[in-house]
């Protein structure tokens, strides 16, 4: 079963080799921007980007972001972002593993929650995640775009 490790400063650009491979959107270009980007994650309280190694190269990842709350008790939300796998690996549990990693620390940290939006429809995906333990319908999302 593949392990779920925290990411460290040397993952950024197999990092972003993964995102390239992905459908997910173009990554941060130029690598000194990337590279401006990728230290202020690290150092971000709240923050955890999980990563899970397939030899040489990165097989999934996935992004905590935790935050407070003065609702629920004073137990904090949990988003879960960025959850990418690497096409050539999927079903081998590496997507499972940095999921479960990400919900893991998310209890830890006392979130009473962890949303996860997915813009994908691909019927798969969304059996991967339920299988993670997500429900859907629990929630309506919402999305404001960037106004260009």
């Amino acid at each position: 079963m593949p392990k779920a490790r925290l990411a460290q400063p040397s993952d950024l650009r197999p990092l972003l080799d993964l995102f390239r491979g992905s459908e997910v959107s173009p990554v941060a270009e130029p690598i000194a921007h990337a590279e401006r980007i990728w230290t202020e994650m690290l150092a971000r309280q709240g923050v955890a980007v999980f990563v899970s190694d397939a030899g040489a190269r990165l097989a999934a990842t996935c992004m905590l972001i935790s935050a407070p709350n003065l609702l629920r008790g004073g137990r904090g939300h949990g988003f879960l972002e960025n959850v990418v796998t690497h096409r050539e690996l999927r079903g081998q549990g590496h997507g499972r593993a940095v999921v479960g990693a990400a919900l893991a620390e998310a209890w830890a940290r006392g979130c009473h929650h962890v949303l996860l939006q997915s813009g994908r429809q691909d019927p798969a995906v969304h059996r991967f995640y339920e299988s993670c333990g997500f429900r859907p319908g629990v929630r309506t999302g919402y999305v404001a775009n960037h106004p260009e």
